[in-house]
């Protein structure tokens, strides 16, 4: 398991995003998620202890170096991605932060996007709505369309937390979002779970006809997860998959 020790992180080269410049709005020693997925290449859920969240002017003093040594060095990134330690709309400046972005894209890299990779928990609060409608690449975690599966794999810390509400919320961006799939299988506590299976996986369809997005992402277990018993799934398997959701006319990338 590994943590993003900056508030301001890389470039990296992203298997989804193309050269990313990533922010962490969350502590750089904890892992704060309303979500506590057994994938997780951040672990477990941690407690803050004496964690520090950066604040607003914090985070666009940071981002503005970093975009003006970039410039500098003659390198653009292709994306600006809100990610890192957990999830990235629980930060209470959340929408101020996108706005402060968007301006310092505009000034300093205009051909950049601006992504947030979020696991959809707070897209019922207006302003985190608001926020993710106002950026390029509104990409949002719906990683089954079967309650018992969200509850195993994903495992929300709030109770509210279903399936149905899930959809329901993701229709009310009308298109405007991506959906990412992680797709896996394994076993924890003695359960077993397979995000592949036909049951699975015509839910899921049946979902995204419902959420209607403007792309999807699905990729599977690239790094280290906090337990062994996760199966990564074949290239093959995520090529069919994909094509099910292409024959409804869906746009779908497939993570290499």
């Amino acid at each position: 398991m590994f943590l993003f020790d900056q508030l301001i992180f890389g470039p990296i080269q992203s298997r989804r995003l193309g050269l990313s410049l990533g922010v962490n709005l969350l502590p750089t020693d904890a892992k704060i998620c309303s979500f506590d997925c057994l994938y997780c290449e951040c672990g477990f859920n941690t407690t803050m202890q004496e964690s520090t969240i950066p604040t607003r002017t914090d985070v666009y003093n940071a981002l503005k170096t970093k975009l003006q040594e970039m410039l500098a060095a003659n390198q653009t990134p292709d994306v600006i991605t809100f990610a890192g330690n957990g999830e990235p709309t629980l930060h209470a400046d959340f929408e101020a932060i996108i706005d402060d972005t968007i301006e310092l894209r505009n000034e300093f890299c205009p051909t950049a996007k601006v992504s947030v990779l979020s696991n959809s928990t707070r897209i019922h609060k207006p302003h985190i709505f608001s926020a993710l409608n106002k950026v390029d690449n509104n990409i949002l975690k719906f990683d089954t369309a079967i309650d018992r599966t969200l509850q195993l794999v994903d495992r929300p810390t709030g109770k509210h937390i279903n399936v149905a509400w899930f959809i329901d919320h993701l229709k009310r961006f009308e298109g405007r979002l991506i959906i990412q799939t992680m797709f896996l299988r394994g076993e924890y506590k003695g359960e077993k779970f397979d995000n592949t299976t036909d049951v699975e996986v015509e839910a899921w369809l049946k979902a995204l006809v419902e959420i209607r997005p403007q792309q999807v992402m699905i990729y599977t277990i690239d790094r280290e997860t906090p337990i062994q018993q996760l199966e990564k799934i074949s290239q093959e398997e995520l090529n069919k998959i994909a094509d099910k959701a292409r024959k409804l006319g869906l746009e779908v990338s497939v993570a290499e």
